[in-house]
């Protein structure tokens, strides 16, 4: 098919609930987490069956039983999440996932003491590991939270035995971001006293016998110089689908994947709305959410997508 783009893009959900997101932690502790009704399971098994859905048509007009595989994704699982969905976990994997990991706790590193983020980092990798029987490759910070205040997470993470970071957002923002990072994957040298970003492949940092780690940064499109969020999220919810198609189809004329992430609670108009936040924090949160799953579907009628671990192999 003409729209099926030909290069294998990267799909990441992220597994957390309604309840977790940043921009509501104004109103909602951790400690009133288990008081809210939990929806996360529901939503992402609608995701798990329209990628089912999706590869099998694609396979279907493409006469290639093998072709489903281009429907595959990155969960980036929250470990409060898995704890207490262990079998949804299970059900990511069986399905040909990866599951990687976002941490336990969902609470943006700058906000935490090295200890603190140790603790969470390894406690989830232990979670997942164990009810998948797989070595968790992957971790994505809660908001983007690994910005210049917080590079320190980085040499963590590889002690810690992740092989790739996928926190680094390229752009300006009031959250997250680091506007210098590059826009497609690279490496951090982790030899020096603070991580030292390298654009070459990571076969040449082996044979430098440097300690490093593999960076997926969010996907951004530039323009007059300056990048643009244009790979899922909020934004998704709120550009136009074309902006958003167009935007992602310039990035696979550069000839380079592009990433694209979305939260279960984002294709969900029914979560309850939480009050005493403030404007900006509704407006981000609640934009556009009956316009989700119709867009979310077309991407992958018009997108191949594949989970960050098939780059590194």
């Amino acid at each position: 098919m003409d729209s099926i783009n030909k290069i294998d893009n990267f799909l990441t959900i992220d597994v957390e609930d309604y309840f977790h997101v940043h921009a509501l932690s104004e109103a909602i502790r951790p400690a009133r987490w288990e008081s809210f009704e939990c929806r996360v399971e529901k939503n992402t098994h609608w995701i798990l069956d329209l990628l089912d859905k999706t590869g099998s048509q694609s396979a279907a007009l493409n006469h290639d039983c093998t072709s489903h595989t281009n429907r595959r994704a990155t969960f980036f699982i929250l470990g409060w999440v898995a704890e207490r969905y262990p079998l949804l976990v299970k059900e990511i994997h069986s399905r040909g996932h990866e599951v990687a990991s976002h941490g336990y706790g969902h609470q943006v590193i700058y906000h935490q003491k090295p200890e603190e983020f140790q603790k969470d980092v390894a406690t989830s990798k232990k979670i997942l590991e164990d009810l998948t029987g797989s070595e968790i490759l992957g971790y994505r910070a809660p908001t983007y939270s690994i910005t210049e205040n917080s590079l320190w997470a980085l040499n963590i993470l590889a002690d810690a035995g992740y092989k790739y970071d996928s926190s680094i957002f390229p752009i300006k923002h009031d959250y997250y971001g680091i506007p210098s990072a590059p826009r497609f994957p690279f490496i951090w040298n982790l030899n020096g006293d603070k991580p030292e970003i390298l654009l070459h492949h990571e076969s040449e940092a082996e044979k430098q016998g440097l300690r490093f780690l593999r960076e997926f940064p969010v996907s951004t499109v530039k323009l007059f110089n300056y990048n643009f969020p244009c790979s899922g999220g909020g934004y998704f919810r709120l550009l136009p689908y074309f902006i958003t198609r167009n935007s992602l189809r310039h990035i696979n004329k550069e000839k380079e994947p592009f990433m694209f992430y979305l939260h279960p609670w984002e294709l969900d108009p029914d979560i309850p709305v939480i009050k005493k936040i403030s404007p900006v924090s509704r407006f981000r949160t609640y934009v556009n959410l009956s316009r989700t799953k119709p867009r979310f579907e077309r991407l992958l009628r018009e997108f191949s997508f594949s989970p960050l671990s098939a780059f590194l192999k």
